[in-house]
C-alpha cells in the first residue's frame, strides 16, 4: 500500500511581538513601531485619557530591536539591528518596551486554536509552529483557512501558512506572501516557485555562506541546483556541500515532531556583518545579553532547568569554537545564563572577527515551577554586558 503524499504546513504569526502590542494599543496601527525598549520607556497616559509614545530618536543605550512593524521594517529597520543605529534610521518611530509575559499568553492561545483543528504539532518557538497534514483528506487551503481562521479568533492575530511536501519548502512559502499570507507548493512548482529566490531564502544559509556563494556565481536557488557538488565541498566542506545540493532540489525528509524531551535549548544568531569584540562591544553586549535572556524564557516556557551553560561563536573564517561551564544548581534565570556564558566567553580568544553567536544550557531537568535562583537583578544583568571587552583577545 503506498503512503499518501506528505503535506506540512509551516505557520508564522505575522511580526508576532509588534502584532501583540497593536492589539493593546489601536492607534499605533499603520505607523512604524519599534519593539525593544526598556520598561521605562512605556506609554504614558496623560489627563485627558490620551497616550504620550517614546519615539525610538528618545532611546539612548546599546540595546538591539526585538522586533518591528511591517511599516518600520520598510524604513529599514529590523531585529537584531542596534537601537542608536535604527534610530537614525526612523527617528520617529514609536518604541515599545518587550512584555513577554503578553507573548508567551498569545503563543499558548495560537497553538490551542491551532491544535483544536490539526493536532500534530511541532512547536518550533513562541511564535512559529510546523504541522503535519499529511492525514487530512480535505482540500489543503481549505484547511489552511481553518486554521487561520481559529488563530484569528482565538488572539484577534493573522498568521501566514506555507503548504509543501516538507518542512524546508513549507518554511519558504509561508515567508512569501507576509502578512496574512497563504502559499500552497508542490514538488512540480520547484523550478517556477522556489528555484528563482535568492538562496538566502534557504533556512540555514546566513549572511557569510550567501557572500561566499555569490562570490562563487550562485545568486539563486536555481544555480544552487545546477552546480558541480565537487566545487561545493572545495568551498564548503563535504557535510554543508551535501546539504546545499539536497536543499536546492527541495529535499528534506525530516518528520514533524509532535513530542520529545529536549536535551539542551539554545539560541543564536549570525550576524549581517562581521563584528569584532572590541569595535562592536556595545552592539555584540547586547546581543549576547539578549540571547541569555531568551534561553532563559524557553527554558521557563518549557518548565525544565539546565546545569550546564555553554556559548558558540564562528569566526570570519568559518571556524568555530564552543566552551561550557556546569553550575552547582541548575537553572532557568537569565541572570545566572548570562554569568555563566561570560565565564564561558573569558576562555576564548575574540582577536577575529565573529559572524555567529550563541548560548546553549544543557543537561535539563524538570523544574516543578520553580526557575529563579535569586543570584541578582534585571540592573546587573545588564550590568554584565561588559564582558566581551574584558576580553579582546
Amino acid at each position: 500500500m503506498t503512503a499518501a503524499p506528505r503535506l506540512i504546513a509551516h505557520l508564522d504569526m505575522d511580526a508576532f511581538y509588534a502584532s501583540v502590542e497593536l492589539l493593546r494599543y489601536p492607534e499605533l496601527i499603520g505607523l512604524p513601531v519599534v519593539i525593544g525598549g526598556r520598561s521605562a520607556h512605556q506609554p504614558l497616559t496623560q489627563a485627558d485619557g490620551s497616550r504620550h509614545f517614546y519615539r525610538l530618536r528618545d532611546y539612548t543605550g546599546r540595546g538591539v530591536i526585538t522586533t518591528s512593524t511591517y511599516e518600520a521594517r520598510a524604513l529599514g529597520v529590523f531585529s537584531a539591528m542596534g537601537m542608536m543605529k535604527a534610530a537614525r534610521l526612523a527617528p520617529d518611530a514609536i518604541l515599545l518596551p518587550v512584555n513577554f509575559d503578553d507573548y508567551r499568553h498569545y503563543s499558548r492561545l495560537f497553538k490551542q486554536a491551532v491544535a483544536s483543528v490539526a493536532p500534530l504539532i511541532e512547536d518550533r518557538g513562541i511564535d512559529e509552529i510546523y504541522i503535519d497534514l499529511s492525514a487530512f483528506s480535505d482540500e489543503p487551503r481549505a484547511i489552511a483557512l481553518r486554521i487561520k481562521q481559529a488563530v484569528r479568533e482565538a488572539t484577534g492575530l493573522s498568521c501566514s501558512i506555507g503548504l509543501a511536501p516538507n518542512k524546508l519548502l513549507a518554511k519558504i512559502c509561508s515567508d512569501l506572501e507576509k502578512p496574512d499570507g497563504l502559499t500552497i507548493l508542490s514538488q512540480a512548482d520547484l523550478p517556477t516557485r522556489i528555484w528563482p529566490l535568492s538562496v538566502r531564502k534557504i533556512n540555514g544559509i546566513g549572511p557569510k555562506a550567501g557572500e561566499k556563494l555569490a562570490a562563487l556565481g550562485i545568486d539563486t536557488i536555481a544555480d544552487l541546483a545546477m552546480q558541480d557538488p565537487a566545487l561545493l565541498q572545495t568551498h564548503f566542506g563535504l557535510s554543508y556541500a551535501q546539504w546545499l545540493t539536497k536543499v536546492a532540489q527541495g529535499i528534506d525528509l525530516r518528520p514533524v515532531v509532535t513530542s520529545s524531551e529536549p536535551k539542551s535549548i539554545s539560541r543564536e544568531t549570525t550576524f549581517e556583518r562581521d563584528l569584532h569584540a572590541r569595535q562592536d562591544r556595545e552592539t555584540l553586549s547586547a546581543i549576547f545579553t539578549r540571547l541569555c535572556e531568551r534561553v532563559a524564557e524557553d527554558l521557563q516556557r518549557k518548565k525544565v532547568l539546565g546545569r550546564t551553560v555553554g556559548i558558540k561563536l564562528r569566526y570570519a573564517d568559518f571556524s568555530t569554537v564552543t566552551r561550557d561551564i556546569s553550575l552547582l544548581l541548575p537553572t532557568a534565570d537569565a541572570i545566572s545564563i548570562r554569568k555563566a556564558a561570560g565565564e564561558c566567553l573569558k576562555r576564548v580568544p575574540l582577536q577575529k572577527h565573529l559572524r555567529l553567536l550563541g548560548v546553549r544550557v544543557s543537561n535539563l531537568s524538570p523544574s516543578n515551577g520553580e526557575h529563579r535562583e535569586n543570584y541578582g537583578t534585571q540592573a546587573e544583568l545588564h550590568f554584565l554586558q561588559g564582558e566581551l571587552d574584558e576580553n579582546p583577545g
